[in-house]
């Protein structure tokens, strides 16, 4: 039992100062436990001496109200129970107006499972204060509440225009000799409050990204023996007068949209099992054709049917069950056309070297004996490519006016800057990687910026919990758009930048194939930043450029098989992975989708297609950095070198990452190629 204390005495001649206090509102819906504040203590009243109703009977009872609506404690329960009753105390609530709230939460938020995890509960008093705020504005209209926005008004005494600065945050740190300490750009734009206490904020407070080491190192070089085009030490060490100077870039570069589908406000998830069908039978039946058209291998027959003799055969690698691809669990699907897509087991005892996945259409020679068995003596995982199946001039969308400009100064000849978010780190919101990419990019002055996605992070800590206070289009819409127009005015119209989302962006439609960025930038700006589709197909300087930010190589890497002949050397197992994209000619060959990515079949058809090998692939993953320069049909007149790249990620955990720097110089000979750390 709790130890009553001494009630303090008061001296007679002493009265206490009254205090004049608005008059308590009473609850409409008493609690059963509620007392009049001004009635007198009862004899012997439990609730002078400790909290009432006692403490251990509110969290049962709160326990009872989550368990009655369905939910359970997880975790550390009794400390989920304390900070539950810590909320109905400091909010005045009773367990059930809390379990109420926390159902709303629930929902708006969407989290997984009927649990109550202490991991919510940061966000979920954040949901409630944003309801005690609400319903006192709505109350009280004269009432005015104080953010932090209002303090850092009052207490600081620099205009907001001194303080917008798109600045690297180790400004007030000592750099190392040879690293410029003013990497700031003038914005254009300082309405915005939070932005400015984002800012304070950042050039406050020492973040563990503001103390990395190794910043803008070089971990990798692509053709590094051709020194000539290698950048200087004073170019990578540039003084504070030259970052000053607005020296725009050499020249702007062309840009053409080849292929952006879907378009923004597409339906989606209204596939149906015909779509999922068509999507498979459309593959099959067109690589058919394909391998028909070539004269090579003559026209596919049904594997399924039993024969001794050797017949050529086209279909879908798919596996007999559950789990990954092995060996003895290879299916062969046909199409409709010509096996009523049926499927036959295949035995590839007598292939010396092969590289599988589910959803691979391959061709195969071979004979089925006994009708259950199809035995293959070759394999074509290479499908051919079509003259006819080259994009229509027609359909070529110019994204400026100049795309003919004089072709002999433009030709092949391309300087580029690409990073794959996050764009920032897990301990904060600050877009710290971003702004130190920016200011690199304002010395190096690319003609052409490609940053992919995910900008929003849907797997970051505080969006996952749901802390930040603005919308996740208002942290796209200042945190990334205005940095991205200041960067562009402060470099001038030469230099253009694209956007391509990702699957895991907060703010945009999660859909695969997935719709560009409805952006509604300044028309003076939209022909400087252009946002794509997700994947997407352009052309710049005439160098032809594929992109998909979906983890297609990750993703590869857990489903595929392979074999390699004996006695011959290991093999580049990530160009091999990049290689089955172009072969394929899909974007996205791996069926079925794995977990995470919301395919649309009836969306995929035409966005998921690559008519040819692009000049330079993008494939952002979150596999080591990697630019490699691949072949395909290296037996074949089809012959097609391009380089493969694949940036990282821009901030990894609470540090950085990295980036490429690509100086496309008319082939994959002469272009080089560095990956830098941020």
């Amino acid at each position: 039992p709790a130890t009553s204390l001494p009630r303090p005495q008061i001296h007679p001649s002493v009265r206490p100062t009254p205090l004049l206090l608005h008059p308590r509102r009473r609850n409409p819906n008493p609690h059963p436990t509620d007392r009049p504040t001004d009635a007198p203590p009862l004899p012997n009243d439990p609730s002078i001496h400790r909290v009432s109703p006692p403490t251990a009977a509110m969290e049962e009872e709160i326990r009872a109200e989550f368990e009655g609506s369905g939910f359970t404690i997880g975790g550390d329960s009794a400390q989920i129970l304390s900070t539950l009753l810590t909320y109905c105390v400091n909010y005045k609530m009773s367990p059930a107006d809390l379990v109420s709230n926390w159902e709303v939460y629930y929902l708006n938020r969407q989290l997984d499972g009927l649990k109550v995890e202490s991991s919510y509960l940061d966000g979920f008093l954040s949901h409630l204060q944003n309801e005690v705020k609400e319903k006192l504005i709505k109350e009280e209209t004269d009432l005015h509440i104080y953010s932090s926005n209002d303090v850092d008004m009052l207490l600081s005494n620099t205009h907001t225009d001194e303080e917008g600065l798109l600045g690297t945050p180790s400004t007030k740190q000592e750099k190392p000799h040879g690293e410029s300490s003013n990497s700031e750009l003038t914005p254009l734009t300082t309405e915005r409050p939070s932005s400015i206490r984002a800012a304070k904020t950042n050039g406050d407070r020492i973040t563990p990204f503001a103390q990395r080491v190794n910043k803008f190192t070089q971990h990798y070089v692509l053709n590094a023996d051709n020194v000539a085009s290698l950048p200087s030490k004073d170019e990578v060490e540039t003084s504070e007068d030259e970052l000053i100077r607005r020296i725009p870039p050499s020249q702007k570069c062309t840009l053409q949209v080849q292929r952006s589908k879907p378009e923004p406000g597409c339906r989606f998830m209204y596939d149906r099992m015909e779509d999922r069908f068509n999507y498979l039978e459309d593959r099959i039946g067109r690589s058919a054709r394909l391998f028909s058209a070539t004269g090579l291998y003559g026209q596919p027959a049904d594997a399924t049917l039993a024969s001794e003799e050797n017949m050529f055969a086209v279909g879908m690698v798919i596996c007999d069950g559950e789990g990954r691809l092995n060996e003895k669990s290879i299916l062969l699907q046909g199409s409709v056309e010509h096996s009523r897509g049926q499927r036959v087991r295949l035995d590839l005892k007598d292939i010396n070297q092969f590289s599988l996945f589910s959803g691979q259409v391959v061709g195969i020679e071979g004979h089925n004996p006994s009708g259950h068995c199809f035995v293959a003596s070759k394999l074509i995982d290479s499908i051919p490519v079509s003259v006819d199946d080259q994009l229509p001039c027609a359909k070529k969308q110019a994204v400026d006016h100049e795309g003919h400009q004089n072709s002999n100064t433009l030709s092949r000849v391309l300087s580029s800057v690409i990073a794959a978010g996050p764009f920032t780190t897990t301990d904060n919101l600050l877009f710290e990687p971003l702004q130190e990419l920016l200011s690199y990019a304002c010395r190096k002055q690319p003609q052409l910026l490609i940053l992919m996605g995910p900008f929003i992070d849907s797997d970051h800590p505080e969006i996952k919990k749901g802390t930040s206070d603005q919308s996740f289009h208002d942290i796209f819409h200042f945190e990334i758009l205005r940095k991205l127009q200041d960067f562009t005015q402060y470099l001038g119209h030469n230099v253009r930048v694209i956007l391509v989302p990702s699957v895991r962006d907060a703010h945009h439609d999660a859909v695969f194939p997935q719709p560009a960025f409805d952006s509604h930038l300044p028309e003076d700006i939209t022909q400087q930043i252009t946002c794509l589709s997700n994947p997407s197909l352009f052309s710049s300087n005439e160098i032809q450029f594929g992109c998909c930010t979906v983890d297609i190589l990750k993703q590869l890497s857990g489903d595929e098989i392979s074999r390699k002949p004996p006695g011959g050397k290991a093999a580049d197992r990530i160009g091999r992975l990049a290689t089955h994209i172009v072969k394929q000619q899909s974007y996205y060959p791996l069926y079925p989708p794995a977990a995470g990515v919301p395919m649309d079949f009836s969306l995929a058809k035409e966005a998921l297609e690559i008519p040819s090998a692009p000049d330079v692939l993008l494939l952002p993953s979150d596999l080591a950095p990697s630019v490699k320069v691949l072949s395909v049909n290296e037996d074949t007149e089809e012959h097609k070198r391009f380089i493969c790249v694949n940036p990282g990620r821009l901030s990894k955990g609470i540090g950085g990452g990295t980036f490429v720097e690509l100086y496309y110089n008319e082939d994959t000979e002469k272009t080089k190629a560095f990956i830098m750390r941020i």
